[in-house]
């Protein structure tokens, strides 16, 4: 029996989440369809604006994502701590951004004055939207919603636009957290559709690389490369090892074993630092989906957790226990 998502989603355990929507048509989410000819190619250009309009609106950034045919990835770090420090002029600001609000909350952000009854009732009000804006599921809400009533109304038809409610991951540790992005930044090259990862339009690749030449200024919609310091929040790894890591990945995949090319000394750091070998490396950047289910991280990490939500049936670790050394 299925697990309910806030059982799936527990920030106690980790706030790095993997994503995953599906189109439940024939016709395709972006892209050509083979079976009509007709091209939505233009649709890759919604979903990556409203995919990062909402990331800059929540307390949730993006680690990684790409943009396929008829699915969708995204890789989520939730920073309850960031709406911890909004006011409550920014948390209505904020929520106002997606949603209409009430009438006393447009008062309030309009600096009326507001009588001491409508003080308390916008009160509890601010404090469900500040816990709604650190919440994955309303995130994936608003971006599944406008893309779906969007194409309806392009395709002038009702109905379901989703396969059901997104797929979630939860990444507990470093090793699954960075092949999970990997994983996701390099689904067009897996395709097919791109020999590199700089040239994989619709992922955030393309954006890292340009925050690289920035100097590491990049939109506040992307969680941040922190490298190994401890006193900032983020991804811990420095982002010009993540991306020659990627490219070395990307090698790997298109040579698809008749040239296997030595991976750079950065990324062998990076690979040594997390305690993984490059074989193992290649598994999980091409085999992640199918490997694990809700919980990715090590054996005894996740078999904890399988005790604390009292599976009646435990299963299987088999793959932990062998990828996560």
């Amino acid at each position: 029996m299925p697990r309910p998502r806030s059982q799936l989603i527990s920030l106690s355990e980790t706030p790095f989440y993997h994503c995953v929507s599906r189109c439940v048509r024939r016709a395709f989410l972006c892209g050509t369809d083979a079976y009509s000819g007709q091209c939505y190619e233009h649709r890759r250009g919604w979903l990556e604006k409203q995919l990062l309009f909402a990331a800059d609106v929540f307390a949730i950034k993006i680690c990684s994502y790409a943009i396929m045919s008829n699915h969708y990835h995204v890789v989520l770090h939730v920073r309850p701590d960031l709406a911890e420090e909004w006011s409550d002029l920014e948390v209505v600001k904020r929520w106002h951004r997606i949603f209409n609000g009430t009438l006393i909350s447009t008062r309030f952000l309009n600096s009326e004055p507001l009588s001491s009854s409508e003080h308390d009732t916008l009160k509890p009000l601010i404090l469900l939207w500040r816990e709604r804006l650190t919440n994955i599921s309303w995130l994936m809400r608003v971006v599944n919603e406008r893309i779906a009533r969007r194409a309806n109304a392009e395709d002038d038809c009702t109905g379901s636009f989703w396969e059901g409610r997104f797929k979630s991951q939860a990444l507990l540790d470093a090793q699954a957290l960075l092949s999970c992005m990997a994983y996701v930044d390099l689904n067009p090259v897996r395709a097919g559709l791109a020999k590199t990862p700089s040239q994989s339009k619709f992922t955030s690749c393309p954006k890292r690389i340009a925050q690289l030449n920035l100097s590491n200024k990049g939109p506040n919609c992307l969680a941040k490369f922190v490298g190994g310091s401890a006193d900032r929040i983020g991804i811990p790894y420095a982002l010009g090892d993540y991306l020659e890591l990627l490219d070395w990945t990307s090698k790997t995949i298109i040579s698809r074993g008749e040239f296997a090319p030595s991976p750079s000394q950065k990324a062998f750091v990076l690979l040594n630092s997390i305690n993984l070998e490059p074989n193992t490396w290649n598994i999980l950047t091409t085999e992640f989906e199918t490997r694990f289910s809700s919980w990715v991280g090590s054996e005894q990490i996740v078999q904890s957790i399988y005790r604390r939500l009292s599976y009646q049936r435990l299963p299987s670790t088999k793959n932990h226990r062998i990828l996560f050394q």
